[in-house]
């Protein structure tokens, strides 16, 4: 995958059907978001399929470019803040969700800081070894991927849910493979992490169909008391 423009959006097309089955087996609001992943993920690798296409000569490089900018735009600027959240919208009660707080409040901060390094620094974007690279000058250095990755996989290891556990030990072993060995193609490689997770996404929200919707309806002023507690 993610090799050629033939290959994103057939990973697409597979990816879509993933979240396709996995958004029918929602059972409460409050799993939408986790569960909308997969769908998200095609169309994130739907995008970069015209990136190839304008890069390949076969469209204008403003197409490239924009098509650049959006793929960047959920990599390194929505997903840090969409991830966590959607963990906190999922736990199983307010106590689990109040301990999802500081890592939306770091993904927030993380995804407003490199917002406007997505605007106020010029996007880069050239092959190198069959892999798109995608730089941004103010994006691209330890101090943010180090916060990107607290962000993007914390929550997961403080859910109370196993296959969250699971999901978020995948996600880092996929983001520090992909950084020792191919950091140059970081972005553009979120498609295999995104075939892997939304596969385990669908494999949880098939088998627990038994024990879900949790207790979502706690009232909001008992997660705020608690908060205070």
């Amino acid at each position: 995958m993610c090799f050629s423009a033939t290959a994103n959006f057939v990973g697409s097309g597979v990816l879509g059907a993933v979240g396709v089955v996995t958004l029918t087996k929602v059972k409460h609001r409050r799993e939408l978001l986790f569960a909308a992943l997969p769908a998200l993920f095609a169309i994130h690798q739907f995008i970069e399929g015209f990136v190839w296409l304008g890069l390949d000569g076969k469209l204008s490089p403003a197409v490239a470019h924009d098509m650049g900018a959006a793929f960047m735009l959920y990599a390194q600027g929505l997903l840090p803040f969409l991830l966590p959240l959607s963990v906190l919208l999922f736990e199983p009660d307010a106590k689990s969700r109040r301990s999802m707080v500081p890592f939306v409040a770091l993904g927030a901060g993380t995804t407003l800081y490199i917002l406007w390094a997505l605007t106020a620094y010029p996007l880069q974007l050239y092959v190198k070894a069959n892999s798109i690279v995608y730089i941004n000058q103010a994006t691209n250095n330890k101090a943010v991927a180090v916060l990107y990755v607290i962000a993007t996989c914390g929550s997961l290891f403080f859910s109370k849910i196993r296959m969250m556990v699971i999901f978020g030990a995948a996600n880092l072993a996929i983001l520090l493979v992909v950084m020792e060995f191919k950091r140059y193609a970081f972005t553009s490689l979120w498609c295999a992490y995104a075939a892997i997770a939304s596969v385990i996404i669908l494999g949880y929200f098939w088998n627990s169909s038994a024990k879900r919707p949790f207790a979502y309806a706690e009232p909001i002023l008992t997660f705020l008391e608690g908060g205070r507690a």
